[in-house]
C-alpha cells in the first residue's frame, strides 16, 4: 500500500482533551509526526475535545473521581468521535486508559517514557519524609491515599483536584500541607518553578503507565496504524505490556488502589506490583524478573500471587458499598 501523507489541506486530526498538559502531548505528537515524515506542522490539526473529567464545577467541588465515573471519564468524548472519524488519532496519558479499547479502536503506539515517579509539592516541606505528625495531605488519587495511610496511618489524607495553579493555591490558603502530582507531568510543562522533589518507586510505587503518552487510533485506519508506526517507542511498548496485563488481571478499574512498574535492563524485565485496601490498612506486593518477552505471562503470574497473598477478604470492602 502507498502511503498517503497529510497535508495542510487535508490534514491528519489530533484528538486530545484541552488541558496544559494534555496539549504538551499533542504538540510532542504532532512534532514526532513531523519529524518523522518530513512534513509541516500545519498537515496536522489539533482537535482539542471536551470530556466528561473536565467538568469545571466537579473538579471546584473536589469531586472523587469515583463518585463521577471511571476511568472513561478522560477519553469517552474523544473515543466517540473518533468512531465517528471526527479525528483520525487521539492522544492520551496512558495511566487514564481503561486496559480495554472500544471494539473498532486499538491502542499500540507509546511515546519515549517520561519520569515514572510521583512528585511530592509543598510550599514549605522539602520532601514526603519531612511530613509531621498528624500533617494533612491533598490528593484525588485512591492509590497515593492508601500508599500514604499504609506507611503513615497518622496522616489526614483529604480530597484535592485541579490543575496545576490550583492546587498550589490551595496549599497556599492551608488547605493541606503538600500534594501529589505526577513528575512527568511537571517536566513535560516545564513547570521548574513548582516546588516538587521526586518520589522514589521504593517509597511510593507509581501508577500503571505513568509518565506515558499512549496513541489511540482506528483498527482499520492502516494509514494511521503505518504512520504511528514511524513513532512507537519499543522498549516504552514492552514495559507497558507487562504492567497494563497486570493491571488487567488484577482489577482495571478506578475503585482499587493499584500500582506497578516494569524496567528494564538489557533483556531483563522487572515488573513490580501492590494492591491496598483503600484505607491502607492491608497491602499485598510482589517484584519478579524475567525475559522481556515473557512480560504478559510474568504479569499474570504476579497478579494470581498478588490475590492470593492478599487473600479473599482485601476486595471486601467493594461488596459493602
Amino acid at each position: 500500500m502507498t502511503l498517503t501523507l497529510p497535508t495542510p489541506a487535508s490534514p491528519l486530526r489530533i484528538g486530545t482533551r484541552g488541558s496544559p498538559l494534555a496539549l504538551a502531548q499533542a504538540y510532542e505528537t504532532r512534532q514526532r509526526l513531523s519529524d518523522a515524515f518530513d512534513l509541516p506542522q500545519d498537515a496536522f490539526e489539533i482537535v482539542v475535545i471536551k470530556t466528561t473529567g473536565d467538568n469545571r464545577a466537579m473538579i471546584d467541588a473536589d469531586r472523587p473521581l469515583k463518585e463521577i465515573g471511571n476511568k472513561g471519564l478522560f477519553t469517552k468524548e474523544i473515543e466517540e468521535a473518533m468512531l465517528r472519524a471526527e479525528i483520525d488519532i487521539a492522544v492520551h496519558s496512558t495511566k487514564d486508559m481503561p486496559v480495554e479499547q472500544p471494539e473498532g479502536l486499538v491502542l499500540d503506539t507509546f511515546l519515549p517514557r517520561e519520569d515514572v515517579r510521583d512528585a511530592f509539592i509543598s510550599p514549605r516541606l522539602g520532601s514526603i519524609h519531612d511530613l509531621p505528625e498528624g500533617a494533612v495531605v491533598g490528593t484525588s488519587s485512591l492509590r497515593r491515599r492508601a500508599q500514604l495511610l499504609n506507611r503513615r496511618p497518622d496522616l489526614k489524607v483529604v480530597e484535592f483536584r485541579g490543575n496545576v495553579q490550583t492546587r498550589l493555591k490551595k496549599l497556599e490558603d492551608g488547605v493541606a500541607d503538600c500534594t501529589f502530582l505526577a513528575m512527568a507531568g511537571i517536566r513535560r510543562l516545564g513547570m521548574d518553578e513548582v516546588p516538587a522533589s521526586a518520589i522514589s518507586p521504593d517509597d511510593m510505587l507509581p501508577a500503571i503507565a505513568q509518565g506515558t503518552i499512549g496513541i489511540e487510533r482506528r483498527s482499520d485506519d492502516m494509514r494511521a496504524a503505518e504512520m504511528l508506526d514511524a513513532i512507537h517507542h519499543t522498549e516504552t511498548g514492552w514495559r507497558l505490556a507487562a504492567e497494563r496485563t497486570l493491571l488487567a488481571a488484577l482489577d482495571g478499574s478506578c475503585e482499587t488502589p493499584i500500582a506497578g512498574l516494569a524496567e528494564l535492563d538489557g533483556d531483563t524485565l522487572r515488573l513490580r506490583g501492590e494492591v491496598l485496601r483503600p484505607d491502607g490498612t492491608e497491602t499485598a506486593s510482589r517484584d519478579m524478573t524475567g525475559p522481556v518477552e515473557d512480560g504478559p505471562e510474568m504479569a499474570r503470574a504476579m497478579a494470581a500471587e498478588l490475590l492470593e497473598q492478599a487473600g479473599p477478604d482485601l476486595f471486601d470492602w467493594k461488596n459493602s458499598k
